[in-house]
């Protein structure tokens, strides 16, 4: 991938509103700072849904298309992540859905035993490596396994630092709602792996990852 074509200053420093308008008076290319910029917020997102990769990643890459054509129907009267995070959560649904259709429910946890693809970590020894693999994949399994309206909050709050605020736009519930489901969240997670899970590493969203959705995105608008 030769990357985006854009000044780095220029990008990092545009506001969402003003790359929105300038996709909208036909500069495509710049919908592209989006992708790069919420790329790990949407994942974290979406991954509360479906615990599949590839779930995961063709309902991102869903939610930027989808995203992209109603982008004119986007206001400002919330945050750009907030907006798309919905889109995200609906589309995550509707897999789910349509995943139910398809075939009978069963007890198989399947995607539930997923293990995220970890990041390079060269610069541990191989004792180091297989300790930290195993805390990430417990801290993972642990919100893995927590119930879906809960796992959501605590995702974007404790994982993804959003606030409270821009997560009652993202689910569309009441601030009384986010903080009685985040306390919940808290509680049913053990102390000892609630501690090591605020490590910002947790559901990580590696480069090449971030690389693959951009450019089949980029591609398909």
């Amino acid at each position: 991938m030769e990357g985006l074509k854009i000044d780095n200053y220029i990008s990092s420093k545009l506001p969402d509103d003003v790359v929105v308008q300038r996709v909208l008076n036909g500069e495509k290319e710049l919908y592209e700072i989006l992708l790069r910029r919420y790329n790990q917020t949407l994942y974290r997102a979406i991954r509360s849904y479906l615990q599949n990769d590839r779930d995961v990643e063709d309902t991102m890459q869903d939610t930027y298309i989808k995203a992209y054509q109603k982008l004119y129907q986007f206001k400002g009267d919330a945050k750009f992540s907030s907006w798309l995070i919905r889109i995200g959560i609906n589309e995550a649904l509707m897999k789910i859905r349509k995943q139910k259709k398809k075939q009978d429910l069963s007890t198989n946890d399947e995607n539930f035993d997923t293990i995220l693809q970890l990041p390079n970590l060269n610069q541990m020894n191989p004792e180091e490596q297989v300790i930290n693999h195993e805390i990430r994949f417990l801290i993972e399994k642990a919100i893995d396994n927590l119930p879906e309206k809960y796992r959501i909050v605590y995702t974007l709050r404790e994982v993804e630092g959003m606030s409270n605020t821009e997560i009652c736009a993202s689910l569309e519930i009441s601030a009384s709602n986010v903080k009685v489901r985040f306390h919940r969240a808290k509680h049913l997670l053990r102390e000892a792996l609630f501690k090591i899970s605020t490590e910002a590493s947790v559901f990580e969203f590696g480069n090449s990852r971030c690389d693959k959705i951009t450019d089949y995105v980029m591609k398909n608008i």
